[in-house]
């Protein structure tokens, strides 16, 4: 019991990383006990990585760096600022990207909390469908059929319950999406590297958190996106070899409860 008790608490990191940071501060229907993760490392400003750059279609691209942003900055004191021609044209540029995705396959670096990297591979159905593989040793899924997450330890054969509605993952995976009248931007800015929007949200019981989309601003492609939670903790996801015309099986999002039943609270 102690060592199964070890094992969940080492696989809570991974689900801290996925489903309560990169998809926000969601409240699983099975609840479960989570460790506070490591503080981000200092001085975590833009630093952009001298890799391979992120490519679109078929051709296989070599990983790239992840640009690691603090979401926090630059964000206006006033959620209520409005915002300037430019902006809101750089805010339709990229609802019009997101909803104009039907399908989108691509592989993914992610960069928890502590610094530490993990990859894999995901696939997106929309509306509503995603999974995310994470290559071994880690023995994650995460899938959402559209109307749950589920966050799936293959090694344990057990998954926590997410509901999608209450997950910032829903704003990629809508159907058509306006960032501006649909979100709560707080800050939009573009340099030469990218176009990239704050979205920020407040849940009463559990605090405020922040997702930053980051587009590519000569391509128009997705980059990355970086999520704060309420603790101030942030994990970013950079994604690459993107392709949009990729069919993808849809028992991919089939969330298995018999063999991955989800444990009781």
């Amino acid at each position: 019991m102690t060592k199964q008790l070890a094992a969940r608490g080492a696989r809570a990191g991974l689900v801290m990383a996925m489903a309560a940071l990169m998809m926000g501060a969601a409240v699983p229907t099975s609840a479960q006990n989570v460790p506070v993760p490591k503080p981000a490392p200092k001085g975590r400003d833009i630093q952009i990585g001298a890799s391979s750059p992120i490519t679109t279609g078929t051709t296989q691209a070599q990983p790239p760096d992840p640009v690691i942003p603090d979401p926090r900055r630059n964000v206006p004191v006033n959620i209520f600022s409005t915002f300037d021609a430019n902006q809101k044209s750089q805010a339709a540029r990229v609802s019009a990207y997101l909803s104009s995705l039907q399908t989108l396959v691509g592989n993914f670096v992610q960069v928890g909390p502590d610094g530490s990297k993990t990859t894999g591979d995901f696939y997106i159905q929309k509306p509503g469908k995603v999974r995310f593989e994470y290559d071994a040793p880690s023995p994650v899924e995460l899938i959402a059929d559209g109307s749950s997450l589920a966050v799936r330890d293959r090694k344990l054969a057990t998954q926590d319950i997410y509901p999608l509605s209450q997950t910032p993952l829903r704003y990629l995976l809508s159907d058509r999406i306006d960032l501006m009248k649909d979100t709560n931007v707080v800050n939009v800015t573009a340099d030469d590297m990218f176009i990239s929007i704050t979205i920020e949200e407040k849940q009463a019981l559990i605090g405020t958190s922040r997702l930053m989309l980051m587009i590519g601003a000569k391509d128009g492609q997705l980059k990355q996106w970086t999520v704060t939670d309420p603790q101030g903790y942030d994990t970013t996801v950079a994604v690459y070899n993107l392709d949009t015309s990729k069919k993808v099986d849809p028992s991919l999002f089939k969330i298995d409860f018999t063999n991955y039943p989800t444990p009781p609270g």
